[in-house]
């Protein structure tokens, strides 16, 4: 008797065709630590200078959730619209 080939050696190995796409983004460094905003604190308002695209060399007002320090690197979805300016008055 003839063995039967095993169901891995008929089918065609498949691999997923699985395609990332990207949206374009432009890199802007911070260069100054304006304040703490949000409902808790969570969010540093930043001052961050875009350094390549159609704006290169604007600075710009940015809102940044999580961890960030002076020199760092973000990478911007668009350039156009900035952040409200904080506040600074406090009711005592």
């Amino acid at each position: 008797m003839p063995d039967k080939p095993k169901k891995s050696q008929t089918k065609e190995q498949e691999q997923p065709t699985t395609r990332i796409a990207f949206t374009s983004a432009l890199p802007a460094v911070v260069e100054e630590l304006i304040g703490r905003t949000g409902n808790r604190g969570e969010v540093t308002q930043v001052r961050a200078r875009v350094l390549e695209g159609r704006d290169k060399n604007k600075i710009i007002r940015r809102n940044v959730k999580g961890p960030v320090r002076v020199k760092d690197i973000l990478m911007l979805r668009e350039t156009e619209i900035e952040a409200r300016r904080l506040t600074q008055s406090r009711r005592a």
